[in-house]
């Protein structure tokens, strides 16, 4: 029997699968989040700090930090009510450390917090918003940081090449299968990424919900937005790892 064809827009039943098949899904989810972790500068004395992760999904990012920064509170932001309750099920070990709340990426009523921010994160999201949303975004997260704070996002980029598009979606197709067979044992994920069109740059139509922006447009937006030390840091089927720093 095959999989039901995926709907447009992002609902429950998306989120329950990327719980269950995330860390395939993700071309090197390890080293992606391992990436994010040591672009987070330390936490300086006395003060304990706030970690912010954006659309945490089912938390490994979210968890990565509380192991990470023992010393720091981390707020875990989500639209799905389903990823939300994971991921206060799956971390409530660490107590009052970790708080969610749900919110809705492109609302900026939520951009204002009780202290400064040392660091944002945010994986595979931000490709929701339109160009002048991401622009807005990063405004708002750069007004937000504390000083020598960071902002650092793992998301989808737009390829600026008909042929830069081909060879990312073959990398991520690659990356799924590998990863199915080597942490599943078999194909069976690899079938559901491929059936219900999780491939943005394979889809001959994709979702109007997913809509990355180029990479170098981005980079220009951070910098604009007043932070430095803009780069990328990671590239790979797609995927791109990149941010900058509010000035001490």
């Amino acid at each position: 029997m095959s999989t039901p064809e995926r709907q447009p827009g992002w609902n429950e039943a998306d989120s329950q699968e990327f719980i269950d098949f995330g860390r395939l899904f993700v071309p090197d989810r390890e080293e992606q989040i391992a990436t994010v972790l040591d672009l987070i500068p330390e936490i300086p004395e006395p003060g304990e700090g706030l970690l912010v992760d954006l659309c945490c999904g089912a938390g490994p990012l979210t968890a990565a930090l509380l192991e990470r920064f023992p010393r720091a509170h981390v707020l875990a932001m989500d639209l799905s009510p389903a990823m939300l309750e994971h991921v206060k099920t799956t971390l409530q070990a660490h107590g009052d450390r970790l708080q969610t709340r749900p919110f809705d990426l492109a609302d900026a009523s939520w951009r204002r917090f009780p202290e400064p921010v040392h660091a944002f994160v945010s994986s595979l999201a931000i490709h929701h918003l339109d160009g002048e949303g991401k622009r807005q975004l990063f405004c708002d997260l750069a007004a937000a940081l504390a000083p020598g704070g960071a902002v650092v996002i793992a998301d989808l980029v737009q390829p600026a090449s008909p042929a830069g598009q081909a060879l990312s979606a073959k990398a991520w197709d690659e990356s799924v299968r590998r990863r199915a067979l080597e942490m599943a044992g078999d194909l069976a994920p690899y079938k559901i990424f491929q059936e219900e069109r999780w491939n943005f740059y394979a889809d001959p139509d994709p979702d109007p919900i997913d809509q990355p922006s180029p990479l170098i447009n981005q980079l220009q937006w951070l910098a604009e937005a007043g932070l430095i030390g803009v780069e990328v840091h990671w590239l790979k089927a797609g995927h791109a790892i990149f941010g900058g720093f509010r000035p001490s």
